[in-house]
């Protein structure tokens, strides 16, 4: 009996742990699912371009952004794109189109880049001319 008891119970260790290691271990669900917009698309109104790819994993969209700011941060705020929490070094951006990353949960943050070269500056001080390409990068 003692027997069956011990077996048992090493089944049931062997259960948890690959349950906790199951859910610890993985992402629960595409971060894709929260997203607002999972095509390209046009957002804004205003006299100045400005594109901004979103790219979480394989897929990224694409954003035109029309707008008459001359701040990146603040044309992408005004159009819903990123949101975040003002810290002493400026915008540290939680949420990009509707998906989360934060550092403090999981690991991940979101990297800024211009034309594939990682932004030196934060997206709330970046000026920017008609045209430009700009990546917000969900990365680990």
């Amino acid at each position: 009996m003692r027997r069956i008891v011990n077996t048992f119970m090493a089944l049931l260790l062997i259960l948890a742990v690959t349950v906790c290691l199951g859910a610890c271990g993985s992402e629960a669900g595409d971060p894709w699912e929260d997203a607002i917009y999972t095509e390209d698309a046009v957002i804004g109104e205003g006299n100045t371009t400005v594109y901004v790819e979103v790219k979480v994993g394989e897929h990224s969209v694409t954003f035109t952004v029309k707008t008459d700011k001359t701040i990146l941060g603040e044309a992408l705020q005004s159009n819903g794109l990123i949101e975040g929490e003002e810290s002493t070094f400026g915008l540290y951006i939680k949420k990009v189109n509707g998906i989360t990353a934060d550092y403090d949960v999981d690991g991940s943050y979101w990297g800024f880049y211009k034309n594939g070269e990682y932004m030196m500056v934060g997206v709330d001080s970046c000026e920017f001319a008609d045209g430009e390409h700009y990546e917000l990068v969900r990365e680990k």
